[in-house]
């Protein structure tokens, strides 16, 4: 059993409970809320025993096993840090943190203290994403990758009615590349590695963060290109083009109804049915992580951590934002 203490009373938290009640072993030990009456709430909700308005009780309990982080992007990494200290696996939504300095030092953390670190990016470790992985051979040599994520945020319609929430906010190290451009990115760093180097634009917001933008990324013998926006919608599908054939991908962030069109007009199915919950398998991945010390790290290493963290941090200086945690 992993007893997980939960910081962040959001409806991500929401649906990371619900896909981690369909694993063996996962319970939700204690909530973390900055008052008692939203812990006590969430707590009962979801049959916590603990609740806490103090993350350093919550990290120093012995009840405690795990940590799920998904506060503000701009609160990750120092929440981290302090579960790690006091030797608590951590479970962390993306992005990692507001920049590679702070992504490094969670590393570390993790490593002075032997335990667990791992980004919550559930698209690269669902099985059609793997079926993706197993795969990439039958396309022949690849040309092109295009990772497309852009979905009209509901508090877009806040912001341009001149309230600025958090995800909009500079503050809490938000914005489109942050929040959905991670998911063009990480995929690609998972089947590709470094790149080259990127060029990126966007468009920035009054209020200092990107409303939209792209990537694109030179490889040796390829480019990909990463369209992200929270400010328009796309209804495009992302694709990995090899010189025998496309990999269709209907949706980046949770992948689903894949399936390959060769050159020759035939179609073939990658797809592997969910049988669970799209956050089901980060959950599942990290259990097996926190319970076998020799197993090889998965999609999700804090590698490929490191190096999408170097890319968000390479794109958002090209594009001209900036965050306090920068600083």
């Amino acid at each position: 059993m992993i007893r997980f203490g939960i910081i962040g009373t959001n409806f991500i938290t929401k649906l990371m409970i619900e896909a981690g009640r369909h694993l063996e072993g996962f319970k939700v030990q204690g909530v973390y809320s900055r008052t008692e009456e939203r812990a006590r709430e969430f707590a009962q909700t979801y049959n916590a025993p603990l609740t806490f308005t103090s993350i350093k009780d919550m990290v120093k309990s012995d009840e405690v096993d795990a940590v799920y982080v998904a506060s503000p992007n701009s609160f990750h990494a120092e929440q981290a840090i302090m579960a790690m200290e006091h030797g608590k696996h951590v479970l962390c939504e993306k992005p990692m943190a507001s920049n590679e300095k702070e992504v490094r030092s969670m590393v570390e953390a993790a490593k002075k203290n032997n335990v667990v670190l791992m980004e919550a990016v559930k698209s690269t470790v669902m099985p059609s994403f793997l079926s993706i992985q197993s795969n990439l051979h039958k396309i022949g040599k690849v040309r092109r990758y295009v990772g497309n994520f852009c979905k009209y945020s509901s508090r877009y319609d806040a912001y341009r009615e001149g309230t600025v929430l958090n995800a909009f906010n500079p503050r809490f190290s938000n914005g489109s590349l942050m929040d959905l451009g991670v998911y063009g990115i990480y995929p690609m760093v998972v089947l590709f590695g470094r790149p080259e180097k990127i060029s990126a634009n966007g468009v920035t917001l009054e209020s200092g963060v990107d409303g939209e933008g792209s990537i694109i990324a030179q490889y040796k013998d390829m480019e990909a290109i990463i369209m992200h926006s929270k400010i328009s919608h796309s209804h495009a599908a992302s694709e990995i083009q090899g010189e025998e054939g496309v990999i269709i991908i209907p949706n980046i962030s949770e992948p689903k109804d894949v399936y390959i069109q060769y050159n020759s007009g035939e179609v073939e199915s990658l797809d592997l049915p969910d049988q669970y919950p799209p956050m089901y398998y980060e959950i599942e991945e990290f259990y097996k992580q926190v319970k076998d010390d020799n197993r090889p790290f998965c999609n999700n290493s804090n590698e490929n951590s490191l190096l999408a963290a170097e890319i968000l941090q390479e794109s958002r200086r090209q594009m001209g934002v900036s965050y306090p945690a920068d600083h």
